[in-house]
């Protein structure tokens, strides 16, 4: 008869990924809670344990994983399409960080860890090893990280036929794959397949080689406005352009191409108008390289793969058993609504600011600890759902910007956004006397108001 062990805790955290950590670590910083981890893999990391192995982070190590941990040396790469830019860690990095991380929340002595764990809910959960059953006794909340889990090709299988005697491989088999091939097809639009023609551009693929097919085309961001540390002036420049662009903007159409124009957003195809923006980070060098790859094909996303075709929804490409297709065509991330962060007996975890994983679940720890009331907490911190069309940008644009103007009033909360490590903006009221930052402070003031004013009408026009 199987036997189910009770344990009692205050929080219990329900995936331990870049969220659920830095959620637990900016928690018990900020308070004496006890919480239980579970989750259903053998190690911390989440998808980063799943990732291909030419992933870097598409933003600076400086302000990823957790608060209490720095990760890398906040350098500045001095060379390669990342110049000028904080320096971003590998896959392999992440996850040797994320396993110090575990250890020094487990050192504390508040925090205990359940790896391959099922969580069976309510407030249940397996072994996958042992078979053993929990169940806890849950004293405060149950906190889901999971409710937005970033779905990679490793798990996801190919969202189309692939005959016999074609070849077809996920994105994380293409750094292993063994016969040489006659070329090869990129299947996807998003930052996976992005990675993946530059990866092979970088080792020696001629462009020619390359067949990308792109359902959609992606607005990125560009990284150098990206950065903080050093560089946070640079970062608040971006920011005053981007509302002088919303001010003045005619259209939802020119707004998007003064935002190009003001260089905050990049495309790889200047002639094809982006529909997509997923939040993806890239450097205009990378961009460049990109646009080396000109056999770029729009038909719409691929039905199957035969032995001498590529079927899509608008025709079909000639192929052949002697060309590689990768498969990056994994959603990547969740598109679930937004719903409130906080609730009675539970947290469910999602972004505030567009991209911050880590810094947004570290906000919500340091809210939970330090607040009571459940309309104070869900007023300072209101869900940013994951963006997907180039609209999401305006709107995930408007609740950040809202989120910051409220937060500015409560000192406790600058006071904690001044120490976060995680906070891309940290050090910028130290920098308000350098020249470039007093321009961008002057452009920012009289476009604010105007700015965001415009994102709600161009919002409120396209939703209608």
């Amino acid at each position: 008869m199987m036997i189910t062990r009770t344990v009692d805790t205050d929080y219990l955290v329900v995936g331990c990924g870049a969220a659920g950590l830095a959620f637990t670590d900016a928690l018990i910083d900020a308070s004496n809670a006890d919480v239980v981890m579970v989750d259903r893999r053998h190690a911390p990391g989440g998808h980063w344990l799943e990732a291909y192995p030419f992933v870097r982070l598409h933003q600076p190590s400086a302000y990823y994983g957790v608060n209490s941990l720095p990760l890398g040396t906040d350098a500045i790469d001095t060379r390669g399409r990342n110049r000028g830019s904080y320096e971003q860690a590998s896959a392999a990095e992440i996850c040797a960080y994320f396993e110090r991380a575990m250890e020094r929340l487990l050192a504390s002595g508040r925090v205990r860890y359940f790896p391959m764990c099922d969580y069976l809910g309510p407030h249940r959960f397996v072994s996958r090893v042992s078979g053993e059953q929990y169940a806890v006794k849950v004293r405060r909340k149950h906190v889901d990280a999971t409710y937005l889990q970033t779905t990679v090709p490793r798990s996801y299988p190919a969202p189309f036929e692939i005959a016999p005697g074609a070849r077809c491989v996920p994105v994380h088999e293409l750094a292993s794959v063994g016969e040489r091939p006659e070329g090869y097809v990129i299947i996807g639009a998003g930052k996976t397949a992005i990675d993946a023609c530059l990866w092979l551009l970088d080792t020696g693929v001629a462009p020619e080689r390359i067949c990308w097919i792109k359902p959609r085309e992606a607005w990125l961001t560009n990284r150098a406005y990206a950065q903080g540390g050093e560089l946070v002036g640079t970062m608040f420049e971006g920011i005053s352009l981007q509302m002088d662009a919303a001010a003045h903007a005619t259209s939802f159409e020119d707004l998007f191409a003064r935002l190009s124009a003001a260089g905050q957003l990049l495309r790889v195809d200047h002639h094809v108008t982006p529909s997509m923006f997923r939040g993806a980070t890239m450097s205009t060098a990378e961009v460049d390289e990109l646009r080396r790859i000109s056999n770029v094909v729009r038909l719409g996303h691929v039905r199957r793969i035969e032995r001498d075709a590529v079927v899509l929804d608008e025709g079909a490409i000639p192929t052949s058993p002697r060309h590689l297709h990768v498969h990056c065509a994994a959603p990547g991330l969740n598109p679930a609504p937004g719903v409130p962060i906080f609730a009675a007996d539970r947290i469910t975890l999602q972004p505030i600011r567009i991209g911050l994983t880590p810094f947004n679940a570290a906000l919500v720890g340091f809210v939970e600890a330090t607040r009571e009331d459940l309309a104070v907490k869900n007023r300072l911190c209101p869900p940013n759902p994951l963006p997907n069309t180039a609209l999401d940008w305006v709107r995930g644009t408007l609740v950040a910007m809202k989120a910051d103007y409220l937060w500015s009033s409560e000192p406790d909360l600058v006071d904690w956004l001044e120490r976060a490590r995680l906070n891309p903006s940290r050090g910028l009221r130290r920098r308000i006397g350098e020249p470039r930052v007093q321009e961008a402070w002057q452009r920012f003031t009289a476009n604010v108001r105007p700015g965001l004013a415009r994102l709600e009408q161009l919002l409120a026009d396209a939703q209608a």
